[in-house]
């Protein structure tokens, strides 16, 4: 019994020795705050503004969606630099979607559980036809760099969608004058039965039903992802098209390039801007030559483009990628309206956007009623010698 007991004196002992330090540290603890409020020693928590980056950052079209990301950590490290916005440091948070509509929709419902405000994105048309719902509801604001689908501004639906690439249709219609420019009177059109690729040739079918000049012999979808698509070569070589225009990603534009090159096909094959991308040249290789894709107009002698190309050398140590301007030119843009509003205040960024002009890789830009940047356009370019060059 004695024994027992001396164990519980001693377990009392200990014990009160233990609060006894914690007490101590306790009272060191406040001790040291108050001394350091006191010396105005104590830094308070930096203020962050979160801004979203969705699109495609792995799996085919990780090309046309990883310079989105670089480019909008390049314009934080120099916001940042500067001070932030508002006094509030800019945080990069990408979220991949490999441009898939399913995970798109997971990235906005991510994207907004977190609380962030404004979102760079996404980059394919279908993946951001699918999130924008959960962004409206929401109240985020979005900026696309490179999601082309005239739907999206032009319904009306999405008063907090913008983008700073010009639509679809004015993209075909810029196609359709090239192809007669070529003399050519017959013309296959080829999508891929996406949002972006079917939208696209659409709007080349209609501009040709409209114009005596120039006829459509046929108008034929392709599965994406698809190993072979000689069925969808033969029907072009029989239909006695003088030339293809196709709408889709430059994963099925070089299957089908390549396809009719290995038949003997060597009418003009012209795409759009989701072709013109090194990616295709490195995959259809030798097929690609004297291909034709329309894209961003080229901004490489506006100083600020200069300097951003510059920055992502720098930091990367390559050239950037497709969209890279316009999605520079969109974080750009985001976050100037959120310091024009003063904060993030959903009506008072969406003024912002639509009063404030900025100036941006892409020319000093603000946005229409619609939410499309006033002043961007289209090029034509052509695969010359395995690159890109613009058609004068």
């Amino acid at each position: 019994m004695r024994v027992k007991l001396s164990l519980i004196a001693l377990c009392l002992v200990m014990a009160a020795m233990l609060a006894a330090c914690g007490g101590e540290a306790k009272k060191d603890e406040k001790q040291d705050k108050k001394a350091d409020v006191e010396t105005g020693e104590v830094a308070a928590p930096a203020k962050k503004l979160v801004l979203g980056v969705a699109g495609a950052h792995s799996g085919d079209l990780a090309s046309y969606g990883l310079p989105t990301v670089n480019a909008a950590k390049l314009v934080a490290d120099k916001i940042n630099a500067a001070g932030g916005v508002n006094g509030a440091m800019v945080e990069v948070m990408p979220q991949d979607d490999q441009c898939k509509p399913e995970l798109a929709t997971n990235v906005a419902t991510k994207l907004l559980s977190d609380g962030v405000k404004i979102v760079l994105g996404h980059i394919c048309s279908g993946a951001t036809k699918a999130a924008l719902p959960i962004y409206l509801s929401g109240k985020i604001v979005v900026m696309s760099p490179s999601a082309t689908n005239p739907p999206l501004t032009q319904s009306g639906e999405y008063p907090n969608f913008f983008r700073t690439i010009a639509p679809d249709d004015a993209q075909a219609a810029l196609e359709v004058s090239f192809a007669k420019s070529l003399g050519l009177k017959k013309v296959a059109i080829i999508h891929d039965k996406g949002d972006y690729g079917k939208g696209f040739a659409s709007f080349c079918k209609q501009f040709i039903d409209a114009d005596p000049a120039i006829e459509q012999v046929l108008f034929e979808g392709v599965t994406p992802g698809a190993v072979d698509y000689s069925a969808v070569v033969q029907k072009i070589k029989s239909s006695g098209a003088e030339g293809v225009i196709f709408g889709g990603y430059h994963p099925e534009a070089s299957k089908i390039v390549t396809g009719m090159r290995k038949k003997g096909m060597d009418i003009p094959f012209m795409s759009d801007d989701g072709v013109k991308d090194d990616t295709f040249i490195k995959v259809a290789g030798k097929y690609a030559e004297g291909v034709y894709a329309t894209g961003p107009m080229d901004f490489s002698s506006n100083p600020l483009y200069q300097e951003a190309v510059a920055a992502h050398k720098a930091k990367f140590g390559t050239d950037p990628g497709p969209f890279f301007p316009e999605a520079y030119s969109a974080a750009l843009a985001l976050l100037n309206a959120v310091k024009v509003a003063g904060g993030t205040d959903y009506d008072k960024m969406i003024d912002a956007l639509h009063t404030s002009y900025v100036d941006t890789p892409v020319g000093k830009i603000k946005f229409d009623a619609k939410g499309d940047a006033e002043g961007v356009g289209f090029a034509v370019y052509q695969v010359k010698d395995g690159k890109y060059v613009e058609v004068k």
